[in-house]
């Protein structure tokens, strides 16, 4: 049982298995939502754990830049440094000219919208209730979707599938429902969009089993959000959970991230930690535990 195994033999089971490991949702600050931790603390955790890769993630901004510079700063910490830009109203909404301005600096992943998307509004008394809040009030999202009233993709996000297919970055569906997720994943796919990402798929996206598999069948890798199976605020689910869901889409579809910076829960490392500790007492394989928390993510971001 893995219950016998000494705990310093388990942290150096657990550190063994992150050196390569890649964050693809870090939610350090400055940030409008308080954060624990800057991008620099950020990048400093996930050097001393020897990772390969970090992309942070705001709901507001592009961070590309603010990895440029740090990881210019700091090269011998040897971790690669990726942002991306997130659809909302900040980013004036499903905006073809953000999207080209992001991939033209570098930018390796567009979300679609997430606080601003409809669903999420919409669910706002629903799993959205505990999504975290701005320290200040903000201004009342006008909510965005990527369909029109006939469930047609817009124009405008036809453009930034075309943008995204010529960068070849990642396309990831934010806080879509599945229903317009799946529309816009197969014409992504008939563009020539390689890299599709689906975000905590059971938490305001609204995908069941079915759904995973169909997105999979895509070729979409799921992206589980490690802050809802560790201790904290965000927990959500328990280790049956996590395997059942990586069973689902199978490992080599399947993406762990830390979706982590969030007040009253762990930082981003530390949940990886917590997480490759749950898969280990699963008995996950340890080749499919460095897929799952590293290598998958690592061949979407091309490093």
């Amino acid at each position: 049982m893995t219950d016998a195994i000494p705990a310093p033999q388990r942290a150096e089971e657990v550190a063994e298995l992150l050196v390569g490991a890649v964050d693809l949702h870090c939610h350090s600050g400055p940030a409008a939502m308080p954060r624990i931790l800057d991008h620099h603390e950020a990048l400093l955790d996930a050097a001393a754990a020897r990772f390969r890769a970090l992309l942070y993630k705001d709901h507001f901004y592009l961070g590309t830049a603010h990895a440029v510079i740090l990881e210019k700063l700091f090269p011998e910490l040897g971790v690669k440094l990726f942002s991306g830009i997130a659809l909302n109203n900040a980013s004036g909404g499903i905006n073809p000219h953000a999207v080209d301005h992001a991939a033209k600096l570098g930018a390796r992943i567009v979300w679609m919208p997430t606080l601003s998307a409809a669903n999420h509004i919409e669910q706002a008394s629903g799993q959205a209730k505990t999504f975290p809040k701005t320290a200040q009030k903000m201004l009342d999202p006008i909510p965005l979707r990527c369909t029109d009233g006939d469930g047609r993709l817009t124009d405008a996000t036809l453009q930034v599938l075309d943008l995204v297919a010529e960068a070849d970055i990642i396309l990831a569906g934010g806080h879509l429902h599945v229903s317009e997720m799946l529309v816009l994943f197969a014409e992504a796919r008939r563009r020539g969009v390689r890299k599709l990402l689906v975000n905590h798929p059971t938490y305001i996206v609204g995908c069941d089993d079915g759904d995973i598999r169909a997105l999979v069948e895509l070729g979409a890798y799921i992206e589980h959000s490690i802050c809802m199976f560790v201790d904290g605020r965000a927990k959500k689910y328990e280790p049956d959970k996590l395997a059942h869901l990586i069973e689902v889409a199978g490992v080599e579809h399947t993406i762990l991230s830390s979706d982590l910076g969030l007040q009253g829960s762990p930082r981003p490392v530390d949940g990886f930690r917590g997480v490759v500790g749950t898969l280990l007492d699963l008995q996950m394989p340890k080749a499919a535990i460095r897929r799952l928390v590293g290598d998958n993510a690592a061949e979407l971001l091309g490093v």
